[in-house]
């Protein structure tokens, strides 16, 4: 296993000084895709430090204020149909998509939400954000909304719950680094 751990980290490294000096190359002689890439990519970088500190002190409230017994009774196994529920609102009321799902659903599972659950957020919160649902309204209408937000959300629903019960069924646990 540790010399698997010390291939993924030279790899890691390989990858990220390959994309640095492609930037600078790119920089140095113009070439426009390399540009475009390391805009974007500058882009993504601060667009994640305004979110996710404000998205990691709300998650520590969370951590605080929350009771294990509230998540359980809400997010747990035997929540029911409620806990559907609320992974919808919690995927989809998400202000910052995945960057604050994966915080939010590993402090979940931790206090004993349920796999089936944390799937389902993390599938709401990429595909059933309330500003991308109103930004869809207002270019494509309400017509294909509706029917992309029900399909999106049986889809999810279904393909949660299922990795959910398979992985529950085998036992996974989230090991700790």
């Amino acid at each position: 296993m540790k010399i698997i751990n010390k291939l993924k980290k030279i790899w890691m490294h390989i990858i990220i000084a390959s994309f640095v000096i492609f930037i600078g190359i790119s920089a140095l002689t113009g070439y426009e895709k390399g540009i475009q890439t390391s805009t974007a990519f500058t882009d993504v970088v601060i667009d994640m430090l305004t979110i996710l500190p404000c998205a990691f002190i709300l998650i520590a409230l969370f951590e605080t204020w929350v009771s294990r017994e509230m998540v359980i009774d809400h997010l747990g196994d035997g929540a029911g149909f409620k806990s559907y529920i609320w992974a919808i609102l919690l995927g989809g009321m998400s202000v910052g998509g995945i960057y604050v799902a994966f915080p939010l659903v590993y402090s979940l599972f931790r206090k004993g939400a349920s796999l089936k659950i944390i799937f389902c957020i993390i599938g709401f919160a990429g595909a059933c954000r309330i500003p991308m649902t109103i930004f869809e309204i207002s270019c494509l209408g309400w017509k294909f909304t509706c029917i992309r937000l029900t399909s999106a959300i049986l889809m999810l629903l279904i393909a949660g719950t299922a990795m959910g019960a398979i992985l529950e069924k085998r036992n996974y646990q989230i090991t700790e680094n």
